[in-house]
């Protein structure tokens, strides 16, 4: 393995960027966000890694007891429960990205139900009747918030349609109740922001080419030998353009799940849980911004409003290093692409297959359900401080300058090349993850930065197998089920605690071989 060398001067002229990382976080549903830990976990997160949007499913499911019909069948809603949660996201500092979903039981056309939490995955008996609740609920939040502050926000059609049994439904009622939605959206004010599909993540066949799933056509990713050989599309992209164009509706943004997986037959009860390569987040998002800019909604924004490794809230690698190396890894390497890369999901308080048994049991968070930071929480703390300029880039991190003040900060991390895949999900068992991270061996990465103060001081934090680690220090414990106080607040400290070096430049230049092991990552902050 050569070694990479990263170097800049402050006097280059950086290539402005955003955050995409940054801006919508996921997490499971709206009932979940009435409680009391998880909104503390929340405004953790939003000062840390300073997320804009939350998006969650479950806005008309049951639990919110939204949906309400007075005597003459005319639809009057309730929003106590939803007025609670959005009111703590306001004052959390975080704004909603509202998810039009799932389908209220009392116009929903089937009874069978996903999830632990029993949502129903349908679409409605009355097309007006679901019209008139996305309509009174979006007038409701004008008259509480004011039209202003709505503005700021985002509208989804619903969650994956593409998939049962997250819709029992045709592509064609799918694209009915988009049509529906958008209507009452912007008959409330045309510059309100409503977009979709929001379908799950891309494919290699034509399985979804027609109205409902083909299962038949799985045939060709279950027997392909190299899936990076595939030509990966995303799922019903191009028909809901078309459709949407045809019909004259609006997109003011185009919403997809660039999962690096495919779940082949999962749903059907023959799951075959296939990792792609590295890279394919990255490529499946420049074939998004093709499409998209070659559409008739060129100026559409584009928000994968769900990612991360895997789809399985009980993949074991979601607590490992090697996850937080992959987030850091593409969503640099996504720079410029799109408007948002959605991380699902910022909390461990998550019950879609019910709740977590064990402190550490493979969920999406970033943080465990007690609120113990992951090594993902780390790697979106880096990305969230670096600055709005790009001064290099290489396959070890990337150098930034934040515009405001001229400091320098980077990202590095050694994403080990003997592991050309996305990292596998260990789904339900530990094996699979501790070899990946066993895998690889050491790479030092040669910094260096010119044109700085004689006495530019810089620190460099660093999270590697032990620190800023909490598996380690739930392992060492004996993995209890049920942490006592004691251990709770000893493995947070643990996670908490990253190895630091402060380094000073030398007549204007800083000069670092900085030596990581295989997943380790870094941040170096011009102080």
């Amino acid at each position: 393995m050569t070694q990479p060398t990263m170097s800049a001067t402050t006097h280059a002229i950086g290539t402005p960027f955003s955050h995409h990382w940054s801006r919508v976080a996921g997490a499971g549903r709206a009932n979940e966000g009435l409680r009391a830990d998880w909104q503390k976990q929340l405004r953790e997160v939003v000062e840390v890694q300073g997320f804009e949007y939350l998006r969650f499913h479950g806005l008309f499911h049951d639990d919110m007891f939204v949906y309400r019909e007075d005597e003459t069948g005319a639809v009057t809603p309730s929003f106590q429960y939803v007025d609670a949660l959005f009111d703590a996201l306001l004052e959390i500092g975080i704004r909603p990205f509202v998810e039009f979903g799932f389908m209220p039981r009392e116009i929903a056309v089937h009874t069978d139900t996903l999830f632990w939490w029993r949502a129903n995955g349908t679409p409605p008996t009355d097309y007006d009747k679901w019209e008139q609740l996305v309509l009174r609920t979006v007038e409701h939040w004008r008259d509480r918030y004011g039209i202003e502050e709505i503005r700021t926000w985002y509208f989804e059609v619903w969650n994956e349609p593409n998939l049962a049994p997250f819709f029992r439904g045709t592509r064609s009622e799918y694209f009915e109740m988009y049509r529906r939605a958008a209507r009452a959206v912007k008959s409330v004010d045309p510059q309100l922001r409503v977009g979709g599909p929001a379908t799950s993540n891309f494919v290699p066949d034509a399985r979804f080419d027609g109205e409902t799933e083909d299962t038949s056509q799985h045939a060709a990713v279950l027997a392909a030998d190299d899936l990076s050989a595939l030509d990966w599309k995303p799922v019903w992209l191009a028909e809901f353009l078309a459709f949407t164009e045809a019909e004259n509706l609006p997109v003011d943004f185009v919403a997809a799940h660039p999962y690096p997986t495919d779940w082949a037959l999962d749903e059907h009860g023959q799951g075959a849980k296939l990792t792609r390569d590295v890279n394919a987040t990255a490529r499946d998002l420049q074939l998004l911004r093709k499409l998209v800019d070659n559409s008739a909604y060129p100026d559409a924004e584009i928000h994968l409003t769900e990612w991360s490794s895997s789809s399985s809230s009980r993949d074991r690698t979601h607590d490992h290093l090697q996850a937080a190396t992959f987030v850091l890894k593409a969503n640099l390497d996504t720079i410029g692409l799109v408007d948002s890369l959605s991380y699902w999901a910022f909390t461990d308080i998550f019950e879609e297959a019910g709740g977590g048994q064990e402190p550490f049991h493979g969920g999406f968070g970033l943080v465990n359900h007690h609120g113990i930071p992951k090594p993902t929480y780390h790697a979106y703390r880096f990305l969230n401080a670096l600055g709005d300029e790009l001064l290099t880039r290489s396959d070890a991190g990337a150098i930034t300058r934040r515009s405001t003040d001229g400091k320098i900060i980077g990202a590095i991390y050694h994403y080990p090349e003997e592991v050309t895949l996305t990292v596998p999900a260990s789904i339900d068992v530990w094996d699979i993850a501790e070899r990946t991270l066993a895998t690889g061996t050491p790479r030092t990465i040669s910094l260096r930065v010119e044109d700085l103060a004689d006495d530019a001081q810089f620190t460099l934090e660093i999270v590697d197998h032990e620190a800023g680690n909490a598996l380690p220090a739930w392992k060492q414990q004996g993995k209890p089920l049920n942490l006592s106080r004691a251990e709770q607040a000893a493995i947070d400290h643990a996670a908490r605690t990253l190895r630091v070096e402060h380094h000073i430049a030398v007549n204007g230049v800083l000069t670092l071989n900085v030596t990581l092991p295989p997943w380790g990552i870094a941040l170096l902050t011009q102080v």
